[in-house]
């Protein structure tokens, strides 16, 4: 089959959330108006592409473009979401993908690609890995929201 990528537009919106669904299980509808309408405002923010077999989407890829962030010098490009539909795994779509997203992120001014995986999850961390992704010296940190407490509940 003939693969290729191309941006991804408004257009493909359905087929991206048919995609995500799949592999996701649940859908992220919101989400993905949010990042498509963003991406319509502020297309500098982002690089997003898709890959296709015979015209028809197969995958997509989307990221935001981070320019400053915590005193860095260059810009870095965030992978937001990234999926290939089931019957394509394994045929290296998610390469060619990921290669169209570097050069679609590189073109927007981004050093380098980064992305957070659930470190249970082995099958992306397996994908990340045979892309060339490598750890990042950096910790991630988080505080679950029910362990913050607003000045106002305390109690003196």
């Amino acid at each position: 089959m003939a693969s290729s990528t191309r941006a991804i537009t408004a257009a493909d919106l359905e087929q991206v959330i048919a995609i995500d669904k799949v592999n996701t299980g649940h859908g992220r509808r919101h989400f993905f108006e949010k990042r498509f309408a963003a991406a319509k405002a502020r297309p500098a923010d982002f690089a997003h592409v898709g890959v296709t077999e015979n015209g028809v989407l197969r995958g997509f890829a989307i990221a935001r473009i981070l320019r400053g962030e915590f005193g860095q010098k260059d810009a870095i490009a965030v992978v937001d979401a990234l999926g290939v539909s089931p019957e394509s795994r394994e045929h290296g779509l998610g390469h060619i993908l990921m290669d169209g997203l570097v050069a679609a992120a590189r073109a927007q001014g981004a050093q380098s690609v980064q992305s957070l995986v659930d470190w249970k999850n082995t099958d992306l961390l397996r994908f990340f890995n045979t892309a060339h992704f490598k750890l990042a010296p950096r910790l991630a940190l988080e505080c679950a929201m029910t362990e913050l407490r607003v000045e106002a509940d305390e109690e003196p």
